[in-house]
């Protein structure tokens, strides 16, 4: 797609979500990329994003991330990699275009382009906005893992939904209570047989609750569970869901859900987030969620796919700068 591009860095600390979005763009972008994983010390973590990076990291230094020669384009998102993508900046002398994935929280200032989802506040010429974030499946990508054959999955009975389980996070809290009426309505589908549930759990899963959902794929066979061996199949999982249940903590898993057009039924553990309830508001309007437990929908909508959109404006806008 960008033709002049040559060369992309992803700058990240490594967090899998910040950089799985940073791919998906890349990948989109069609342009080779290098990953470039910073690990920033104390103190310096405690100044970022406005401070500077750890001098252990800088360009001259032995084992930097940021060692020259610096890319066409560099691609980053977390708060720690704000500082890096600044410096990038400057020691290029402003040749590295610079994508910013999220509210850096610094201001517009932060990079040439930056995207954030609707749900945040940051506005300006060089922000664009999307209702999802990007990702790493493109249409492409869900085509061949939905035609390839996967015999965990494959046998399991149609309607198939897919439960991707997040977890304790910032916001959202799984009480005991929040615990038992989730498990509650799994357990409703597994025993009505009215569905094919293909489940995953994640880090923050909490323990009793992982426990309690292996033990419910135990009871009621005829379901599926991914136990950590093998291969990951998350991917094949969005491609051969005919609907979802996402738990509300992971924006990420639902934005990346939406891309497949299929229902997705999101359960609300405690507390919440003033963005988080803008962004699920923003997609109820849609037609896209409706709550769990509830009865599962079968309705459709058209796909939302934010990475190629996000992808063109990245090129339009470097199409755009000042080639001085």
């Amino acid at each position: 797609m960008t033709g002049e591009i040559q060369s992309c860095w992803i700058i990240t600390d490594g967090k899998i979500g910040d950089e799985a979005q940073c791919v998906g763009v890349a990948e989109a972008l069609g342009v080779p990329y290098e990953l470039r994983r910073i690990h920033p010390r104390t103190p310096f973590t405690w100044l970022m994003p406005w401070g500077p990076i750890d001098p252990r990291e800088a360009p001259d230094a032995l084992n930097s991330p940021l060692k020259p020669p610096f890319p066409d384009l560099a691609i980053a998102s977390g708060r720690r990699a704000v500082s890096y993508l600044r410096h990038i900046k400057n020691a290029s002398k402003g040749r590295t275009f610079t994508v910013f994935l999220k509210d850096p929280k610094t201001g517009r200032e932060a990079a040439d382009f930056i995207w954030v989802p609707e749900h945040d506040r940051l506005r300006g010429e060089n922000v664009f906005v999307t209702p999802t974030s990007p990702h790493k499946f493109s249409d492409d990508v869900l085509l061949k893992l939905r035609q390839t054959p996967n015999a965990r999955l494959d046998q399991l009975q149609s309607p198939r939904i897919a439960v991707l389980v997040g977890g304790n996070s910032r916001h959202h809290t799984f009480s005991d209570a929040n615990c038992k009426t989730f498990l509650n309505g799994l357990k409703d589908i597994m025993s009505n047989g009215a569905a094919g549930l293909m489940i995953t759990t994640s880090r923050r899963t909490p323990p009793d609750l992982a426990k309690a959902i292996e033990e419910l794929v135990k009871t009621y066979p005829g379901h599926f569970l991914w136990d950590g061996q093998g291969d990951n199949p998350y991917g094949a999982m969005l491609a051969k869901a005919d609907g979802f249940i996402v738990t509300a903590d992971s924006t990420n898993m639902i934005g990346e859900a939406t891309c497949t057009g299929k229902p997705i039924h999101v359960f609300e553990s405690s507390g919440g987030h003033g963005k988080i309830d803008r962004f699920l508001g923003t997609l109820a309007k849609l037609g896209v969620t409706h709550p769990f437990p509830g009865a599962l929908k079968s309705t459709t909508y058209e796909p939302l796919n934010a990475t190629p959109l996000i992808a063109q404006a990245i090129h339009d806008a470097i199409s755009k700068r000042d080639p001085r």
